[in-house]
């Protein structure tokens, strides 16, 4: 933790301001030096308040502007819950010690007008992030709640996506006198808005997707290579996984879509294929897979140490498996050529594992009857 003689009280406001906060929030805004927040939420307090606003942008002036204050009663205002998408999160992951007292989240707020429980809702937040968020928690019945963005890039999101018939509900200013719950498709609501879905569309698994679900020049590791790769490199939730390679980045991309808070970085040297990573990554609802162009294994240094890896492309370039065995994540190598294959058994000599030969044979037409059609065979190599 940071070192300070007082540490920052972070208070939750709601859209019913002042009136709204409880008595120990009301006190530590009161007794502080001085409160920082935004414009909006400042003009909530009383006017013998000692305010200061934020500047934009904010993460790169926030040391600095809590620094001033350093051993002085800090007050931050935050909306709502201030570790759900706020200022809190912010304050704990750069190492200041807080203490927080919340307002209800104008998530609970929107459950609570809608009847929806905790247990059957889920929560996606874009605020300061890519609307294309949303698209991973698409699926038939879902009930979503969506913090930040606007009704207009939800809405093309939903057309594109085939969820046009999705109900789409805007929830705007709740817990304000002012409150108003709207049909979203029809209605255009202000800032503070939250858009609640029950999702109508097709269905997309979060893994072994169909291979049309993404864009590909034919590079791209096939869907029952994949659920098999998938299912060696075991992700849980909150791992970080190098998909070394990447192709057009199926891995990466179906790893991350297993839990919002898995993070995957796709490496790829070919840099039309870095494009492509980058438009499937949107497409599928993963927007925050970090693409590095670039070829293994000099740009693999420097990067977060990985808790699983998957070496799709390049095995055969000199020092790309020894730099991925050196990180003592997870591995799943796959390899079409004799040379990759000599690696592979090399690898599962000296290191154990799992060593298997994947073939997969297709029913296709054949004349008037129908055969098999077989896939290149690719040799697997995994170690736990």
């Amino acid at each position: 933790m940071r070192e300070k003689s007082r540490r920052p009280t972070v208070v939750g406001i709601g859209a019913d301001g002042w009136p709204g906060l409880s008595a120990r929030a009301r006190e530590a805004v009161l007794r502080a030096d001085v409160v920082l927040g935004s414009p909006r939420q400042l003009a909530y307090l009383p006017a013998e308040v000692r305010t200061r606003p934020w500047p934009s942008p904010l993460l790169p002036a926030l040391d600095g502007v809590l620094g001033e204050y350093d051993g002085r009663q800090v007050c931050v205002l935050a909306s709502g819950d201030p570790l759900l998408s706020g200022i809190a999160t912010t304050l704990r992951d750069r190492g200041y010690e807080i203490e927080v007292l919340p307002a209800l989240s104008s998530a609970t707020l929107a459950r609570a007008r809608l009847g929806w429980s905790f247990e059957e809702t889920e929560v996606v937040t874009v605020v300061g992030r890519a609307a294309d968020r949303v698209a991973r928690a698409l699926t038939p019945g879902r009930k979503i709640l969506v913090l930040g963005g606007s009704v207009t890039e939800l809405r093309e999101l939903l057309t594109a996506r085939g969820y046009g018939k999705s109900t789409l509900t805007t929830l705007e200013n709740l817990g304000a006198e002012d409150e108003r719950i709207a049909d979203g498709w029809t209605y255009e609501p202000g800032p503070l808005t939250v858009f609640a879905l029950i999702c109508h569309g097709p269905r997309l698994p979060l893994t072994g997707l169909p291979d049309d679900a993404y864009e590909h020049d034919g590079q791209l590791t096939k869907r029952d290579l994949r659920v098999s790769a998938l299912s060696r490199l075991a992700p849980a939730p909150g791992e970080l996984l190098w998909d070394v390679g990447a192709g057009v980045g199926s891995i990466g991309i179906e790893w991350s879509r297993t839990h919002p808070l898995n993070r995957a970085v796709a490496v790829e040297r070919d840099s039309s294929r870095v494009e492509r990573i980058a438009r499937n990554a949107h497409a599928l609802g993963v927007p925050e897979l970090h693409v590095v162009s670039g070829a293994a294994p000099d740009v693999l240094t420097g990067l977060q140490r990985p808790d699983a890896v998957f070496i799709g492309g390049g095995l055969t370039v000199p020092g790309v498996l020894d730099a991925c065995l050196a990180t003592g994540a997870r591995i799943v190598a796959h390899g079409v050529t004799l040379e990759a294959e000599h690696l592979l058994a090399t690898a599962y000599r000296q290191h154990g594992g799992e060593l298997q030969r994947i073939s997969v044979e297709q029913a296709r037409p054949l004349g008037g009857f129908t055969g098999w059609t077989p896939s290149r065979t690719v040799t697997q190599w995994s170690r736990e």
